[in-house]
């Protein structure tokens, strides 16, 4: 048996994206690939200035994203002729592979908008694989809870708690945590996977070994290991996200992300010449 230590906290930085959305990226910046995770956003604002202009329609080809709505509405649409509105604790887990072309708009003009957005690479013999969307309402969303801690569970499995999100090459752990004060969560992970905990709110401790104070939305990535134990200083909100390493080289230009520059430069032209969407 190995404990997980915390190995590096960093701050996000502010950015935008889509048509202006205002958030705080971590991966995708600093570091700029933590394997197989290629970019994690947050975005909240009680002000609808920063997120009203929304993502407009736009392409993805080589990548899975998941998007996680803790407040708030969007509505997708897609070129797989997939539709919906994404409501408080839905999430929208959409494998892009050959390409797809989607849009994000916020369904509400006013009040407060949070969620996350988290890209995952795919391996080379994925990346032109058929498109495909998952969809996971809040209410069917499988919950573990005791005295202690509430875990939702969006991938992997805590207890008799299992995500919908099987079979997956990289097999994905995703959960929501809320930790009670002077409580534990504890949980054993592949040795082999890479881990990481974006704390919400609160103050939480990681591992055995001291280690700086984290402020709310912080990203703490881990050392490999198998018992992650996190207790909580305070009343604490995060997320625990692993995965398994794909190992290969990556080529990004914008929204693809494949294994060369050729392959990049290919998805751009298939882009403008309308031959993009299989």
């Amino acid at each position: 048996m190995s404990n997980i230590e915390v190995k590096q906290i960093i701050n996000p930085i502010l950015a935008s994206d889509g048509a202006g959305v205002k958030l705080k990226r971590s991966i995708g910046v600093k570091p700029n690939y933590f394997d197989p995770f290629l970019m994690l956003d947050e975005f909240g604002s009680e002000n609808s200035e920063d997120y009203i202009a929304g993502f407009p329609p736009h392409p993805h080809r080589g990548i899975e994203t998941v998007t996680y709505m803790l407040q708030g509405e969007f509505e997708h649409e897609d070129s797989t002729g997939a539709k919906g509105k994404m409501s408080s604790g839905d999430v929208q887990w959409m494998k892009t592979g050959s390409g797809i072309i989607h849009s994000e708009m916020p369904a509400m003009s006013e009040g407060r908008l949070h969620g996350f957005q988290l890209w995952i690479n795919m391996p080379a013999k994925l990346k032109m694989s058929k498109p495909d969307y998952i969809y996971i309402d809040s209410d069917k969303m499988s919950v573990h809870k005791d005295n202690d801690k509430q875990i939702k569970v969006i991938a992997g499995k805590f207890e008799k708690a299992e995500g919908p999100v099987k079979g997956h090459n990289v097999e994905p752990v995703y959960f929501d945590v809320e930790l009670k004060k002077d409580k534990e969560f504890n949980f054993k992970l592949p040795s082999a996977h890479n881990t990481f905990i974006y704390l919400i709110n609160g103050e939480i401790e990681i591992g055995s070994k001291k280690h700086d104070q984290v402020k709310d939305s912080t990203l703490i990535l881990l050392e490999k290991g198998e018992d992650l134990k996190v207790r909580g200083k305070t009343n604490s909100k995060f997320l625990v996200i692993s995965g398994k390493p794909i190992n290969e080289e990556i080529a990004r230009g914008g929204p693809f992300v494949m294994n060369t520059k050729a392959e990049i430069l290919q998805a751009v032209q298939d882009y403008h010449n309308g031959t993009f969407v299989k």
